[in-house]
């Protein structure tokens, strides 16, 4: 009950960021390529930013 209104760390976001695009990426695959390779490209930023930030 207490962590009801805990604010997600910079990481939780990005993982869920990364989750996010990855998944529009894959439903986007059998439809339009070139709009999954761009949500491809995305996600692979956005896994760039959690590998930079410090090691907790």
């Amino acid at each position: 009950m207490f962590g009801l209104f805990k604010k997600k760390t910079e990481k939780e976001q990005l993982e869920a960021q990364y989750a996010k695009l990855l998944k529009e990426a894959h439903s986007l695959s059998t439809v339009d390529r070139k709009q999954s390779d761009q949500k491809t490209w995305e996600a692979d930023q956005v896994l760039k930013q959690i590998e930079a930030l410090p090691q907790s």
